[in-house]
């Protein structure tokens, strides 16, 4: 099977396994989440769903949501009150423990923002993204604001990594998030503690946000939704707080 149908085939499942009518929703970003937004959206059409109050999670994903007719809100919505009741999305790497790397599509800060506030998350992924280790083969990404970048170039490279601005495609100079800041992406080139790692990076002056997501609570854990070449959708359980 083609790996853009694994990806729909995964977002939908995942939409049609846990959204509810009534739910505060964050809807995530990339190419396997934006098909979970599409499915949300049908369903509403469909009148299947009813009273989804969704959190886009990018401009990209706002976007989306417009095209489809899905009610949009941020997380300082009165209605939202600054906690979802699930968000669905996706990830450029999980490891065994479900933690993740997120942030390939520059969206990493309100995509942790919206994770962490949540009562519940599912990660929709198709197989190729399934490791032992995070960081040995997709680069984590640090966002950081634009006068910081040497000192935080510096003080990643102390901590042994290797960073790289990102560089825009299709546009000259480095990307920009949607909050206006650049990304530095980082390798170590031996195994991380994730855990670690995430607390680490996020001290260092300049830092803004990282990609990794190690839910350092424990209270919460992804269910994670892994689309299979062969068709089948594995799913593997997480942790809620609800």
């Amino acid at each position: 099977m083609e790996q853009h149908n694994i990806k729909e085939i995964v977002g939908m499942e995942a939409v049609d396994a846990l959204v509810k009518s009534g739910m505060k929703l964050g809807l995530g970003t990339g190419s396997t989440a934006i098909h979970a937004v599409r499915r949300v959206g049908a369903l509403l059409a469909e009148g299947k769903l009813k009273n989804i109050m969704a959190v886009p999670t990018s401009f990209q994903t706002m976007i989306e949501c417009e095209k489809w007719g899905i009610p949009l809100f941020s997380m300082n919505s009165r209605e939202i009150d600054g906690r979802l009741d699930l968000v669905i999305d996706g990830a450029d790497e999980v490891d065994p423990e479900n933690r993740l790397i997120k942030g390939g599509g520059g969206a990493l800060l309100l995509e942790k923002i919206v994770a962490y506030a949540s009562a519940s998350c599912a990660i929709v992924v198709d197989e190729s993204k399934i490791v032992e280790n995070l960081g040995l083969k997709f680069q984590i990404p640090v966002e950081i604001i634009s006068d910081a970048r040497i000192p935080v170039t510096r003080a990643l490279e102390k901590l042994g990594a290797e960073a790289a601005l990102r560089e825009g495609v299709r546009k000259a100079g480095p990307v920009i998030t949607d909050h206006g800041n650049l990304i530095l992406d980082i390798r170590f080139g031996k195994v991380i503690d994730p855990a670690k790692l995430e607390e680490e990076l996020n001290r260092i002056p300049g830092v803004v946000e990282n990609g990794l997501f190690t839910f350092p609570e424990r209270r919460l854990l992804p269910v994670i939704f892994i689309g299979r070449e062969n068709g089948l959708v594995e799913r593997r359980p997480g942790r809620t707080t609800l």
